[in-house]
């Protein structure tokens, strides 16, 4: 034999000799799941208010498998028996791209791409720390979607983060809220895809979000105060271009959610059949009937205004946008007033820099919520609104191990919520201050 061919040979049997046993080997058994208990010193009921005292709370893998009085043996407990025990928190409204601190109309436009998304995957831990272990994006003016990469690196787990939700862009009308053009006329930038001036092109820009994985559609029916060109009492998408968006988001199995400030505005959009309002800043008795008769949600971002009107200009913001908070914010409990009068269903979320995104709760409560109400918003509601009820939004047997603690009452004290000293997400402990 060739020598040439008789060493390739043996070489063929060497390699096959020592790969055969690997080839061979079958994957390794998954483990089992770990199995954890926590025990509570109060477990909040947020259905009924009612708290429950001494209970073991039994996790395994990322599930709740058990709650009881009794302990469980075998397995290693997280002493929380000195706090007050809740299901974990949801945002339902925020944005999570970029710098939150740079309030500038040109923020936007001074931040690449992936230094946005970078920002993006900070914030992320700001939710967790503050024990929000859920989260709807409310739209986002970059037009490369790194807000549906940031929910799918989660969702993979790349990054740590609160399970997600997310709109695609902001669609709106050319020099409406949502247009990020803050240019001069001769430096403008090239026409953008979430902006639409028609029926057919809201049907296009629909689409758009929907083809790259949007959860929800984020329509800007008003104009807005963060921008120093729109005027919030203003209705700007038509009401047909809304029911258009409407009907093509719903076919698809999409939810629709409008920023509505404006009165008429609001009406409109609950017209066309939107899931949630957003904002309902200046609602009046007829809107709030609609929404009532509807079934329309709410998601009132109380705190974001009240935050901005103090804030001036002292984060970048234009003066014309600090005037414009200043002016809304003189409607806003009135039209607060309103949605309770007619019962509307109200879900938690904060619109504002994620270090405060617990201050909606008090803001909730001065705004004539209970405390109670203002937790339920945060959780069973906030879960119905983003279509989680059956995994997220109580503590119970078969939902993700999503809970926080705090010190304290929060039926008594509404604040004691700005302070979770612990935080599981999906049996994972994130935050654990009792160690």
């Amino acid at each position: 034999m060739n020598p040439f061919v008789r060493t390739f040979v043996a070489s063929l049997v060497i390699v096959a000799t020592v790969s055969a046993p690997a080839l061979a080997q079958q994957p390794a058994a998954p483990k089992p799941p770990a199995r954890a208990a926590i025990k509570a010193g109060k477990l909040l009921d947020v259905r009924t208010g009612r708290y429950a005292s001494n209970v073991f709370i039994v996790v395994e893998g990322e599930r709740v498998v058990s709650t009881g009085t009794a302990a469980p043996a075998g397995m290693p407990v997280i002493d929380l028996s000195n706090s007050t025990v809740l299901p974990g928190l949801i945002d339902a409204h925020n944005h999570i791209l970029g710098n939150p601190r740079d309030q500038s109309p040109t923020a936007g436009l001074r931040m690449s791409a992936p230094q946005s998304a970078i920002w993006g995957v900070h914030n992320l831990q700001i939710w967790l720390d503050h024990g929000f272990t859920g989260l709807r994006d409310a739209c986002e003016a970059a037009v490369a979607y790194g807000q549906l990469a940031l929910r799918d690196s989660v969702k993979m787990g790349l990054i740590r983060g609160p399970r997600m939700v997310s709109a695609g862009n902001c669609t709106s009308v050319t020099g409406g809220h949502g247009d990020d053009d803050a240019l001069a006329p001769d430096q403008s930038l090239l026409r953008r895809p979430n902006l639409a001036d028609s029926v057919d092109q809201i049907s296009t820009a629909v689409r758009r979000d929907i083809k790259y994985g949007a959860d929800w559609i984020k329509l800007m029916a008003t104009g807005g105060v963060m921008d120093p060109h729109s005027d919030y009492r203003t209705q700007e998408l038509s009401e047909e271009q809304m029911a258009r968006a409407v009907e093509v988001a719903h076919r698809a199995g999409k939810k629709v959610m409008a920023h509505a400030e404006g009165t008429e505005g609001i009406k409109a959009a609950v017209r066309a059949g939107v899931d949630s309002i957003e904002h309902g800043t200046v609602l009046d008795e007829e809107g709030a009937a609609l929404m009532e008769r509807k079934g329309t949600w709410l998601v009132p971002t109380l705190y974001t205004f009240q935050h901005g009107a103090e804030q001036g200009t002292s984060q970048g913001a234009d003066p014309i946008m600090a005037e414009k908070g200043k002016a809304i914010l003189a409607l806003q409990q009135p039209a607060f007033a309103l949605a309770l009068k007619h019962h509307l269903k109200i879900a938690y979320g904060v619109d504002d820099d994620p270090d405060f995104v617990s201050n909606e709760f008090g803001a909730l409560v001065r705004g004539g919520m209970t405390a109670l109400a203002a937790i339920q918003a945060a959780t069973i509601n906030a879960a119905e609104l983003l279509g989680w009820t059956k995994d997220a939004g109580t503590i119970e047997e078969g939902k993700f191990a999503d809970i926080i603690a705090v010190s304290g009452d929060p039926l008594a004290d509404i604040t004691v919520m700005e302070k979770v000293t612990f935080v599981m997400k999906g049996g994972e402990v994130i935050k654990n201050e009792h160690k």
